[in-house]
């Protein structure tokens, strides 16, 4: 066998191969041009936008962990309309899809953010639910099924795109989540998001980061991971993307066994600009060797013992 179908669909966006960089990781994909086509990758999730600029937490704000990362960058960027100006003409260069990535403080906030992104040309918005509702006390859209539904259904009345909903794992049933996403109207879902963590200094006795706790993600996150990808896929009907701790082919591979259609690399482009082609050419390499000539065939064909 010459090639293997690497085409995926996600809402009916057809990706070229199932390998996404994972927002936060990849910024815009300026810097990671510079080193390979970016054209090579099925899409690509910018880094998470809100509705006006903002600095992000103060430093430090990134700590190394045996096997990952803990971030608290708090969501640094320039803006949704600063995106929709001066970075989507440059993605537009590249054969590939792009993800917007959307965080906000309250619905409002994120029901504009799709109305503004509505004729902006990406192809695909995922919504980070991982952000505090402050309206509700400041507690995370994504820790209550009832929030996960409402803010859904609202959010995708203002959507052209497909609407992804990324969730938190931190949280008791992820399944719980996964549905209420679904029955609000979520086109597919992303995850895991990071899982909650924290790291002391053990010599000045205070927490490494200013922000105390950070999102931990790596290596360390992937078998929790798997299991919810695994999980999510036993009660929903729409497509998962996986994400957590994919560092080369084998490790996407396993997600799609668990039944994600597409999946995201993140803290592996920190180690490596390279990783998400090798992660592409991992794949291929992988169908080549097991004579798989659709990567479709694949998705959740886990077999349990």
């Amino acid at each position: 066998m010459n090639d293997a179908n690497m085409k995926v669909s996600i809402c009916g966006v057809e990706l070229k191969n199932p390998v996404i960089t994972a927002s936060g990781t990849f910024g815009f994909g300026r810097e990671y041009a510079e080193y390979y086509d970016l054209s090579r990758l099925g899409a690509i999730c910018v880094k998470g936008l809100t509705l006006n600029p903002r600095q992000g937490n103060r430093p430090p704000r990134i700590a190394e962990t045996p096997a990952g990362i803990l971030n608290s960058v708090g969501l640094q960027n320039p803006g949704v309309k600063h995106f929709i100006e001066h970075e989507i003409p440059f993605l537009k260069q590249f054969d590939t899809k792009i993800i917007a990535n959307i965080s906000g403080n309250t619905i409002e906030e994120y029901c504009r953010m799709a109305e503004i992104l509505y004729d902006s040309g990406v192809d695909l918005i995922e919504m980070n639910i991982s952000c505090p509702n402050v309206k509700q006390g400041g507690v995370a859209f994504g820790t209550k099924a009832d929030t996960v539904y409402h803010i859904t259904q609202e959010v995708k009345k203002y959507c052209r795109q497909p609407l992804i909903v990324k969730l938190s794992p931190n949280v008791t049933d992820i399944k719980e989540m996964a549905k209420a996403a679904q029955d609000g109207g979520a086109d597919a879902v992303s995850l895991i998001n990071t899982l909650l963590g924290m790291a002391i200094d053990i010599y000045t006795r205070r927490p490494v980061l200013a922000n105390n706790v950070g999102g931990l993600s790596g290596p360390a996150v992937k078998p929790i991971a798997v299991r919810m990808v695994w999980e999510v896929a036993s009660v929903v009907d729409i497509p998962i993307i996986g994400m957590g701790g994919i560092m080369n082919g084998e490790d996407a591979i396993e997600f799609m066994l668990a039944g994600a259609t597409a999946v995201a690399v993140g803290t592996a482009n920190f180690i490596d600009p390279l990783a998400c082609v090798k992660v592409v050419d991992g794949i291929r390499n992988y169908l080549l060797s097991y004579d798989i000539e659709d990567i479709n065939s694949i998705i959740g064909k886990v077999e349990l013992n």
